[in-house]
């Protein structure tokens, strides 16, 4: 058995990260260990990790959520009865809307009065590239009708037990259009005329809204600012904006992935204007596609398909996931320089996968796609990297909750399932607000062949929290074909009990649909032993949680 000190020798030698490390195991059983370190805590993980997105686009919001309250399908106030009870399961911390790129044509106003009398308007998304070939163009889809508005959109957040969390229109609206939006949202009941239009719009007290987006994507969609141009019209919109008794948060339009430049020119923009204050969280946007080849401006049209993939693609798209960490750190190290005590906090407001067309659930779902067990295992990696760095992501919004991108869950008409994304959120809901824990691992690295080159992932991923005496480790094996034996031991306390429950399927293009709901479920294991360390057995492209009790 490797004794503490030769195991924790090799990782002094490790860089700083996921703390992910390769040797050779002189375990008899096990090829893997995880070791959690119960007196190094890193931070508490905000709730707001496990939080969502919310666009009007394809079939997000329009037949997804909001299916009026005239429908046949089961509805609480015109919003989907089954999406509510199930999401309310996974704690959503908050939820985004209403983009995204259509934030950046929408008039909240729009959204506000007699819903028989709100104007329509054509969606951001009606020339979208990736529109199926024959796709009607018709529907919300392309002419959005207003119907789920600021109101409808506060309530649905309110029944499904989340915090609203909206992006406002910097490319297209004036700052003033921001800060009346505040006020029609938080402004005292009977005080303004903004206040009473709430009122009859069916909500007389405020919505209280703490998270406000200045913009979206300003790098891009949201106005093709320069960093400098977009600090400008931060500053402005942000300036003297009411509160109303609520501790605004104000969320900067951050990079496209690793462009560390638009990071560092922002904050030193703001920093000259002394500013920076201004700034709660910087929104990072980082989007995993599964193309192993071509020009980055070639990988819109590139990607590959949701459900047909060879293991090549399935380990690209895990790595190309991986590097979320490195751009924490990246954007953690340059916020720094202008922010010493670190009070801007990293909020990864877009993230997930994003497939080809061709796997929609129903015509109309622009940008739908089925989600897979691959998917599962980009989703639990990825939310290890957040807890991992709890001291600093302070929120985190995987895209998007319904009909589109990497979803928790696919709904049309009366038809509803969730996906194995969804279950992991499940998996994952006991480590909000606990602390999380330093962990270390050690295990062989996972061999592939990337564009006919040798390639390698790491060969597990971890995370750890404790709240109290119980510890929640979570684990994935990445492996298409390995189990993985893994010594386990939480250093500190001697253990008490130990069970895990496992997401896993013996194929790993395994997913739910309308026509087989349950096809990929959590499953109850067996955790021997009764003292450290455990040994236990992840199987290949699995997802397990183990619940730890402390003696």
């Amino acid at each position: 058995m490797t004794s503490r000190r030769q195991f924790l020798a090799g990782v002094s030698a490790c860089l700083a990260g996921p703390e992910i490390f390769v040797r050779e195991s002189r375990a008899q059983s096990a090829d893997s260990r995880i070791e959690v370190l119960l007196d190094e805590p890193i931070a508490t993980i905000a709730p707001e990790i496990y939080s969502h997105f919310v666009e009007q686009l394809g079939g997000v919001v329009y037949d997804g959520i909001w299916v009026g309250e005239r429908s046949k399908v089961a509805n609480v106030g015109g919003v989907r009865k089954q999406l509510v009870e199930a999401l309310r399961k996974v704690n959503p911390g908050a939820i985004r809307w209403p983009g995204g790129c259509f934030a950046d044509s929408y008039d909240w106003r729009d959204g506000v009065g007699p819903a028989d009398k709100r104007p329509k308007r054509t969606n951001f998304w009606i020339d979208a590239g990736e529109w199926p070939a024959g796709a009607r163009r018709e529907g919300p889809a392309c002419y959005d009708p207003g119907q789920f508005g600021t109101i409808e959109f506060a309530r649905f957040c309110r029944l499904a037990g989340g915090q609203p969390y909206f992006a406002a229109n910097l490319r297209s609206l004036p700052a003033q259009d921001f800060w009346r939006w505040v006020e029609y949202c938080n402004s005292p009941e009977g005080s303004t005329t903004l206040a009473e239009q709430r009122a009859a719009d069916g909500e007389r007290k405020p919505l209280n809204v703490r998270y406000w987006g200045v913009g979206n994507e300003s790098w891009g969609c949201g106005g093709n600012f320069t960093p400098e141009e977009y600090s400008t019209e931060f500053r402005r919109f942000t300036a003297w904006v009411p509160d109303y008794g609520v501790q605004l948060r104000l969320v900067g339009s951050g990079p496209n992935g690793d462009d560390a430049s638009w990071t560092r020119r922002f904050f030193e923009k703001m920093a000259q204007k002394g500013a920076v204050g201004r700034v709660w969280g910087w929104a990072l946007h980082h989007y995993a596609w599964n193309v192993t080849g071509g020009r980055i401006s070639d990988w819109f049209k590139a990607k590959g398909d949701a459900l047909k993939f060879p293991p090549e693609e399935y380990y690209e798209i895990t790595r190309q996931a991986s590097v979320m960490e490195s751009m924490i750190a990246s954007h953690w190290s340059i916020m720094g320089e202008f922010d010493r005590a670190h009070r801007v906090k990293l909020v990864v407001d877009e993230w997930g996968a994003w497939y080809a067309a061709g796997s929609e659930p129903f015509e109309g779902a622009l940008l739908g796609q089925q989600s897979t067990m691959r998917d599962a295992v980009l989703a639990s990696s990825t939310l290890d990297v957040f807890n991992r760095n709890a001291d600093k992501v302070a929120m985190a919004n995987v895209a998007q909750l319904v009909n589109c991108l990497q979803s928790l869950f696919l709904a049309h008409e009366d038809k509803f399932c969730v996906t194995p994304t969804y279950h992991v959120f499940a998996l994952y809901a006991g480590h909000q607000g606990a602390q999380s824990l330093r962990t270390v691992l050690s295990a062989p690295e996972v061999s592939y062949t990337r564009n006919s080159q040798p390639a390698k992932v790491a060969g597990i991923s971890a995370s750890a929290s404790v709240r109290g005496k119980r510890v929640i480790l979570t684990v994935t094996n990445p492996s298409l074909d390995q189990v993985r034996e893994a010594e386990i031991a939480v250093r500190g306390a001697p253990l008490a009990s130990a069970r895990a429950t496992a997401l896993a399927a013996g194929d790993v293009h395994a997913h739910n649909s309308f026509e087989a709901p349950d096809a990929v479920q959590p499953r109850e294991q067996t955790v021997a032993g009764g003292r450290w360390p455990l040994v236990h057995r992840f199987p290949p492209a699995s997802v397990t949680k183990l619940e730890i009790e402390l003696g």
